[in-house]
């Protein structure tokens, strides 16, 4: 049986040492951020006020520590470069047309490492048998599957069908697949919690709570809508290999968001948040990342 909210929360909060320690152990391993884009040029930023290059993620990658990430494809289309070169994970965009015969040449060239289906942008349930095959290519090719969750910035998406309650059935009818809650399910972050608690083959990173450059925000509302729902979730959760660290950058300065993450995390599960679990679940190569 599960322990209650309170019990959760109050243990999070014990473990968690304060800013002090987190700065001393700041540099003893690489990050990885599992959630940005990488659509240079194509859409507005709001930390850079303009369109987004190469040379702004790299320079923002470089200012946080962050040595490995995963972009994410747009469900529109084939948009993002290859950025292996600079250790970028890529997922292929799933969208209305189900494109295996893409999905499947990526996976099989290693263009591809994983795939994001965008649920509430969408209209489609995560267990739709049109994403029956994406799940048994992501079998075959041993990739995760990462979900968008929670609320759409499009006033057109369909916030019901990303509700992160309806991964538990994809998780158990697939086993054999590694899911990945995005957005923690933000609003719904209790549901996604329990999704993962439950379900050995299902992960979480709470990227773009708030987005912005957070150093910028209210510490008060940094707190409130960042580091206390990622510290109750990763006590609810209670396995440390679950959770990982993303921003969904360009909507978010990458140090800022890190710093407030760190804040959540206990400082003896860093290494496992922010670097060894994404290494593990999106199989990211040795000689990319040592989480050391």
């Amino acid at each position: 049986m599960k322990r209650s909210f309170a019990t959760a929360l109050c243990l999070a909060c014990l473990s968690f040492r304060g800013p002090a320690m987190a700065a001393a152990a700041a540099a003893r391993f690489p990050v990885v951020d599992v959630h940005t884009h990488t659509s240079f040029g194509e859409k507005p930023a709001p930390i850079f006020g303009g369109a987004y290059e190469l040379e702004d993620y790299l320079k923002q990658r470089q200012a946080a520590g962050i040595v490995a990430s995963v972009s994410m494809e747009q469900w529109t289309g084939d948009r993002s470069p290859d950025l292996r070169q600079h250790r970028v994970i890529r997922c292929a965009g799933v969208g209305e047309r189900v494109d295996l015969d893409r999905i499947e040449k990526g996976l099989e060239s290693g263009r591809y490492g994983c795939v994001k289906i965008y649920l509430g942008y969408i209209p489609r349930y995560a267990a739709d048998p049109a994403y029956g095959p994406v799940y048994r290519l992501a079998a075959r090719f041993k990739v995760p599957v990462v979900f968008h969750t929670g609320d759409t910035s499009e006033k057109d998406a369909l916030v019901k069908y990303a509700d992160p309650l309806q991964i538990d059935e994809v998780a158990v009818a697939n086993r054999d697949v590694r899911f990945v809650i995005a957005h923690l399910g933000n609003p719904w972050i209790e549901s996604a919690a329990e999704v993962v608690y439950k379900n050995p083959n299902v992960f979480v990173e709470a990227s773009a709570l708030l987005v912005g450059n957070l150093s910028t925000l209210d510490p008060a509302n940094v707190e409130e809508y960042v580091v206390r729902p990622i510290r109750w979730a990763f006590g609810w959760i209670e396995d440390p290999s679950k959770f990982m660290f993303g921003t969904d950058w360009p909507l978010n300065d990458m140090k800022s968001y890190l710093e407030a993450y760190k804040k959540a995390i206990p400082r003896k599960h860093w290494k496992a948040v922010f670097c060894s679990n994404a290494v593990e679940v999106f199989r990211i190569p040795a000689d990319w990342v040592t989480c050391q």
